[in-house]
């Protein structure tokens, strides 16, 4: 299936995988776009070394293209782009809004650039700025996510951009492509589907929660990280929601300390980090120090196994997820879900 999508990423199939912290790592980018898909490793959970060996690992198991994610306000996010250049990545994605100096950064580099938007003037901006594509997710999505639901946010933002649009938020199977492709995106982009793999290197008591879980088992809270942030319910997170703001700043300490030392970053860098993050916010303190080190929690379920002490991103689609195949095998169910989908409609006329 050829759309402006798959002509600019070099594609088979407009179908991305999308950054997930300690789940996008070179393993499922790998097998994302040795499958046909376009993979996305998840860089603000690496240090910078660390994504130089994940980029070199996805070349040694695939020639085909894919991008990085790069949180737009670390520290290092040059250096980050200087390394994507360095290596021809093809794209660089970002879950927060980047620079009009990082745009310009990628373009004269030959990176291309697909920021994730969750407003209409949010793409206007952007896309002022010179970026290459959009992803745009609704509010049944994982992770950050907003208000707007994805069937109401897109038709707005195709309306108001000409690059190509990304749909996030709620899709899972070759329907849900064939409805994105009808509202004007050129592609969707899944995370939980992803997630929810063979080629995911999430354990099997994670990933045994997700596939329990119902539509109705994910929750938005600030309490993560300051901003609105859908999760897995647990009795972690509804301790999240009913804790004091000592003890969420105690517990924000700790984690930030906890990161520091993972990433190798100093005080004074995350610090700095911090206050980034929360200039022209209306974030508390221990929200801004949680934004700085959110991965902490991320890791304690995606990597170490224990979910009953962290916190599972899920888009409300987990409810309807109840197998685990490889990216090859759900690449294929899509293409040739939407393709007989097509030929239906098609044959109704």
């Amino acid at each position: 299936m050829r759309t402006r999508l798959t002509d600019l990423l070099g594609c088979r199939h407009p179908i991305v995988q999308t950054g997930m912290g300690y789940v996008a790592g070179p393993a499922l980018v790998a097998a994302t776009s040795a499958a046909g898909g376009f993979g996305i490793i998840a860089s603000a959970t690496m240090s910078l070394d660390e994504l130089r060996s994940a980029v070199h690992e996805v070349r040694r198991r695939t020639d085909a293209p894919f991008g990085v994610n790069v949180r737009a306000d670390s520290p290092d996010a040059a250096a980050r782009i200087d390394l994507l250049i360095r290596e021809r990545v093809r794209l660089a994605s970002f879950a927060l809004a980047p620079s009009r100096e990082l745009i310009r950064r990628c373009a004269d580099g030959g990176v291309l650039t697909m920021p994730s938007v969750g407003a209409r003037r949010h793409a206007e901006k952007v896309c002022g700025w010179g970026v290459d594509a959009v992803l745009v997710q609704g509010g049944e999505g994982g992770g950050h996510t907003g208000p707007v639901p994805t069937t109401l946010l897109l038709p707005q933002l195709v309306d108001a951009v000409d690059v190509p649009v990304v749909a996030a938020g709620g899709f899972f199977d070759g329907r849900g492509l064939v409805a994105a492709l009808a509202y004007g995106a050129c592609g969707v982009a899944m995370g939980t589907r992803f997630l929810l793999t063979s080629d995911s290197p999430v354990g099997a008591e994670v990933k045994r929660r997700y596939l329990a879980a119902s539509v109705t088992d994910t929750v938005v809270t600030t309490r993560v990280d300051g901003v609105p942030h859908r999760v897995l319910r647990t009795p972690f997170v509804e301790a999240l929601e009913h804790s004091g703001r000592v003890a969420g700043l105690a517990r924000s300490l700790r984690h930030a300390g906890a990161f520091r030392r993972q990433t190798g970053l100093s005080w004074p860098a995350l610090l700095r980090a911090a206050r980034t993050t929360r200039r022209g916010s209306e974030l508390s303190w221990a929200q801004t120090v949680m934004a700085a080190n959110t991965p902490a929690l991320l890791r304690t379920s995606m990597v170490q196994g224990r979910p009953e002490s962290g916190v599972m991103p899920a888009g409300q689609v987990t409810g309807l997820i109840d197998d685990l195949p490889s990216c090859a095998e759900l690449i294929e169910r899509i293409m040739k879900e939407a393709d007989d989908r097509l030929a239906e409609l098609s044959s109704a006329r």
